[in-house]
């Protein structure tokens, strides 16, 4: 699995409670990254994602064509821009968590805080997510790469949890489970004009728990009429 460009080696030893402080040059890479990826989504909003050459990516960016091929390998993986944003956010939230975090507290303050970014950034987000919507190349060149943001996620979770038989098991549950309830908690509090992603949060893990109870509940009824 190729290793996103704009990580090194040093965020794959982060310990947990300790934030990883960026290079001056990774921070350059980033702000480049940045600037490309808002001049883009802008042209994706406005003329579709289909019908948006890299040429006029970067004429928008203020760069080059060939500057632009230094940042991403295509259009394509410049749509996949936002997925690894979003799982280095997810890594660095975990990462930062203190050490005497439960597996329960770790998961809350990462959606919550990561969501709550989310939501302030609200135009970028909706325009984000109207161009996945409406086109199915942009949603299949961002999904191209989430098994390796959920890689990265789990490994985070992994750096938490004791050695032993599920340690993998449980490091990829928690991965996938992340990823999926901070879109979730995202657009609901967009569709609901909710701004207040802790109380949202809330009302997500009262659900999910109270699914589990459910299902445990219909469990043990059945087990106990046979």
């Amino acid at each position: 699995m190729r290793k996103p460009s704009h990580l090194t080696d040093a965020d794959e030893e982060v310990q947990p409670g300790l934030a990883a402080v960026p290079t001056l040059r990774e921070r350059k890479l980033v702000a480049v990254r940045e600037a490309i990826w808002d001049a883009a989504t802008d042209l994706f909003a406005v003329r579709g994602y289909d019908e948006t050459t890299v040429d006029e990516i970067a004429q928008a960016a203020g760069i080059s064509p060939r500057s632009f091929f230094r940042y991403f390998l295509s259009k394509g993986d410049l749509m996949s821009y936002a997925l690894l944003a979003y799982g280095n956010e997810l890594v660095a939230e975990i990462d930062a968590c203190p050490q005497s975090y439960s597996l329960r507290e770790v998961f809350r303050e990462t959606v919550s805080r990561v969501a709550q970014r989310g939501v302030a950034r609200q135009l970028r987000t909706r325009k984000h997510l109207e161009i996945l919507n409406k086109s199915a190349a942009a949603a299949a060149a961002e999904m191209s790469r989430f098994s390796e943001v959920q890689a990265l996620v789990a490994q985070a979770y992994a750096r938490r949890l004791p050695r032993g038989v599920e340690h993998a098991l449980t490091a990829g549950v928690m991965a996938g489970v992340t990823l999926q309830l901070t879109g979730v908690a995202v657009r609901w509090c967009l569709e609901q004009g909710e701004s207040d992603v802790s109380a949202t949060m809330e009302r997500l893990l009262a659900s999910l728990e109270g699914m589990f109870c459910s299902a445990g509940k219909r469990k043990a009824q059945s087990g106990r009429k046979h």
